[in-house]
């Protein structure tokens, strides 16, 4: 069998593989065991049989993809084993353990992982998962978590906590953060806080002698540069703390195209393990015994791959430098070994290492830029294993001529990457930052040559942190500039399945070494990622997107031309909100730009916490709420107006009508939720759905709505949908307002075991009582109401988009 032949073999198996994996995280349920078990024998005999016989390529390629299917289901079965009863959920237990990582500052007090040695719930011993994900929000003050410690948390201490522990459960939003999906890759089966209560430090050098270690720096850093934001940078590229960089810094990164740099990813172990090579090769030249004992190139290539996982071991052995560590290993282990396979074979074998360690890589955007950057170097050179940089090569002689080639290649492979990466980047994130090429090429090199070493040297020399931090300031002065251009950022709608395709695939064409009239073919094949088409309801008619939020309502209508948003959800800590987390994201997605109507119900934090954030990066055309003129949310509107009963407006030909409050309810000493705006709207085309928004209105404001609508025609309160009043609470939806309004569906939007207990079992009770389809933000995450026919019960995120290692049950 020739190499060729050998090659394309080894590129379907390769494929077949990592086609397994596909599969398997597909799933919405995992198969009984006894299958798993079969998938594998099956494999590993299809394997073995096609060894047998070369001719069975067919049957190979079946069995390596049902043994990728079988190990990954195998392997995801012992982690959902590994989960907290639910019994457990609610009650305090007492824990003892270890702190197995570096304590992160959270706005209240610390996050850190828990390595459990033994649980006990009313005296008796429990299982618990082996690590807890937990938070410390009480008793610490921000700046006390990094200058007091003495008295704060620490990495490898012993401790012993009184516990609320829950399983893993996130908001499920369209084009949202998977939280669970993170959570469970990282083997964490139950999140959790520390109560009030008997807490005791048992040990303070119990363990993790790395994650002291990484702790000591952090505390190091903090007590030697006095700008706390360029110190955060400095402890995120140092340890991997990526939680010490401040929010507005991210908000920069993301929006000048240089976040990827900015904490410590692929790039940087990458770039480590070269220097680290390069040093070593200078340092291996020296001697002519070490040369004769192992040759130059195999010191250097092993002794990177060792610095680089040294490194990530110093960075927190996060998930992406795990995965570049083996992909590099893998790499070093195939030029070892003298295999001469095609780069593109040698990049399939690292992913298929990657996903046989990490099944739910594939998940990861990191994991495909990553690849996606390396495949596009490869297919546009034609000689990639020779692009080499030539300072490599001994000796000072020609070195102008060497620094010109390195800062030529250095460009064009900067040119490359932003180009070539462009499109999947839009398909990943709908954004991309047009400044992005000037501010990577400043931030690779100044980020990777200059402050990450400085941010490791200074643990050697200490007055070297203080140095970087002035060039941290002094960077973030340029990329502010920068962000400040106009179009700095370019978003666009997600795009259809067909459309992402062809964009990447015009991407590849564009950048591989092709003749020009070829490379024109990637222009129609772009468009459509550039500029989808958008899926807008028809005249008469609207859409509805009840956000899974958590603790409060978001709601967002969309008309033809239009766009409403009822309630901004709630403010989750001082620095995180469902703008920032859920409605800015979602909006972006669909490609709405600008709001032309925020409404407010009322002043409650669970209603307006992000409504600050959605106002900062988003045009809205007009607030309408029942805020006291002085709330700093109408000081920020540009036309603010109270709602009051009687308002109504048409948006292509969909009618809204303002229910509440009545003017006169201003000039009354109520509270915030007997001033809650309700709204109507309701559609004048096609099965002219209707829904009713009613904010935290209480039985005596219902019962207000009922009495006005019963001596008023012009008044109705029926309505299709139902958002439940005040999240299902015993003070509303009373039995006369459910019979007025008659729904067909009721969203609760609600926290997942909120300390309220909302929604109240007799309120849920009265809706089963009346034959009304209840939908509950837990159990189904993001609810959605098509503008056309498809489903007049709605759909839920968390039925469309269940996995295996979501939360709860399949329906």
């Amino acid at each position: 069998m020739n190499q060729r032949s050998t090659g394309w073999r080894a590129t379907g198996l390769a494929l077949a593989w990592l086609a397994g994996i596909a599969w398997h995280l597909q799933q919405r349920e995992l198969p009984a065991s006894s299958m798993v078990i079969g998938m594998l024998v099956i494999g590993v005999a299809g394997v073995l049989v096609a060894i047998k016989w070369r001719r069975a390529f067919v049957g190979a390629l079946i069995g390596v993809a049902l043994a990728a299917v079988g190990l990954a289901d195998w392997r995801a079965d012992i982690r959902l084993a590994d989960a907290l009863p639910a019994s457990i959920e609610g009650p305090d237990v007492i824990v003892t353990g270890v702190v197995a990582s570096l304590p992160q500052r959270a706005p209240s007090g610390l996050r850190f992982r828990f390595a459990v040695e033994s649980a006990t719930l009313a005296n008796q011993p429990i299982h618990l998962p082996q690590m807890l994900a937990l938070g410390w929000y009480k008793g610490f003050h921000e700046d006390a978590v990094l200058t007091q410690p003495q008295s704060e948390l620490r990495a490898g201490q012993r401790w012993r906590f009184t516990l609320r522990l829950r399983q893993p459960h996130g908001n499920l939003n369209p084009q949202g953060f998977d939280y669970e999906l993170a959570l469970f890759e990282q083997g964490l089966r139950a999140t959790g806080y520390v109560r009030d209560g008997p807490n005791a430090r048992l040990d303070d050098a119990a363990g993790y002698p790395i994650e002291r270690l990484r702790q000591r720096v952090r505390d190091a850093i903090y007590a030697s540069v006095s700008d706390r934001r360029a110190a955060g940078v400095l402890a995120a590229l140092a340890i991997g703390d990526q939680s010490a960089i401040e929010r507005e810094d991210w908000d920069l990164y993301r929006n000048t195209g240089i976040a990827h740099v900015m904490s410590i990813s692929g790039l940087h172990v990458t770039m480590f393990a070269w220097l680290a090579g390069l040093g070593l090769a200078a340092l291996w030249r020296r001697s002519e015994r070490a040369m004769l004992w192992l040759p130059v190139p195999l010191a250097a290539r092993w002794g990177g791959i060792a610095a680089a996982a040294a490194y990530a071991l110093f960075s927190g052995w996060g998930v992406p430098s795990q995965r570049t560590v083996w992909m590099l290993a893998t790499v070093a282990l195939l030029q070892s070994l003298g295999v001469r396979w095609p780069w593109m074979l040698v990049l399939l074998v690292a992913a298929v290492v990657v996903t046989a360690l990490d099944p739910w890589a594939l998940t990861q955007a990191g994991f495909w830029l990553s690849f996606a950057a390396v495949g596009l170097l490869m297919a546009s050179s034609p000689s990639f294993e020779h692009a080499v940089p030539v300072a490599s090569a001994p000796g000072w002689r020609g070195w102008p001529h060497r620094l010109l080639a390195t800062m030529r290649g250095g460009l064009r492979t900067q040119l490359i990457a932003t180009l070539g990466l462009t499109p999947l980047t839009l398909v990943i994130f709908q954004q991309v930052s047009i400044v992005g090429v000037a501010a990577n090429l400043i931030a690779i090199p100044l980020v990777t040559l200059v402050i990450t070493p400085l941010a490791l040297a200074g643990v050697v020399l200490v007055p070297l942190w203080s140095l970087g931090g002035w060039v941290v300031t002094q960077f973030g002065v340029f990329l502010a500039w920068l962000a400040a251009m106009p179009g700095a950022v370019w978003m666009v709608p997600v795009a259809p399945a067909w459309a992402q395709l062809a964009g990447l695939v015009g991407a590849a064409l564009l950048i591989m070494p092709m003749p020009s009239r070829a490379r024109l073919l990637a222009l129609p094949l772009l468009l459509p990622l550039l500029m989808p088409p958008r899926d807008l309801p028809a005249e008469g008619r609207f859409e509805l997107l009840a956000m899974d939020v958590g603790q409060g309502t978001a709601v967002l209508v969309r008309t033809r031309a239009h766009v409403l948003v009822f309630d901004a959800g709630p403010q989750y800590s001082s620095d995180s909100d469902a703008g920032q987390r859920v409605l800015l994201p979602l909006l972006r997605a669909r490609g709405d730009t600008h709001i032309d109507r925020l409404v407010l119900s009322h002043r409650d934090l669970d209603h307006v916490g992000g409504a600050r954030s959605v106002m900062a990066a988003l045009e809205v055309d007009d607030l309408y709420s029942s805020l006291e003129a002085g709330h700093p949310l109408v000081a920020l509107a540009s036309s603010p107006t109270r709602c009051a009963a009687g308002q109504s407006w048409v948006w292509d030909g969909v009618r809204f009508e303002m229910l509440r409050p009545a003017v006169a309810d201003y000039d009354r000493a109520l509270k915030s939720n007997a001033m809650s705006c309700v709204l109507r709207v309701s559609g004048s085309a096609g099965p002219r759905h209707s829904v009713l928004l009613t904010g935290d209105i209480e039985r005596e404001q219902e019962a207000a709505l009922v009495e006005a609508a019963t001596s008023n025609d012009a008044i109705t309160l029926a309505a299709d949908l139902l958002i439940a009043p005040h999240h299902g609470s015993k003070t509303s939806s009373s039995a006369a307002f459910l019979d007025a309004v008659h729904p067909k569906v009721a969203i609760f939007q609600s926290g997942y075991r909120n300390r309220f207990g909302h929604p109240a079992p007799e309120v849920l009770a009265r809706y089963r009582e009346r034959g009304i389809t209840i939908r509950t933000s837990p159990a189904c995450g993001a609810w959605w109401w098509p503008a056309d026919d498809s489903s007049a019960q709605g759909v839920c995120q968390r039925d469309v988009a269940r996995r295996y290692w979501h939360h709860g049950e399949a329906n």
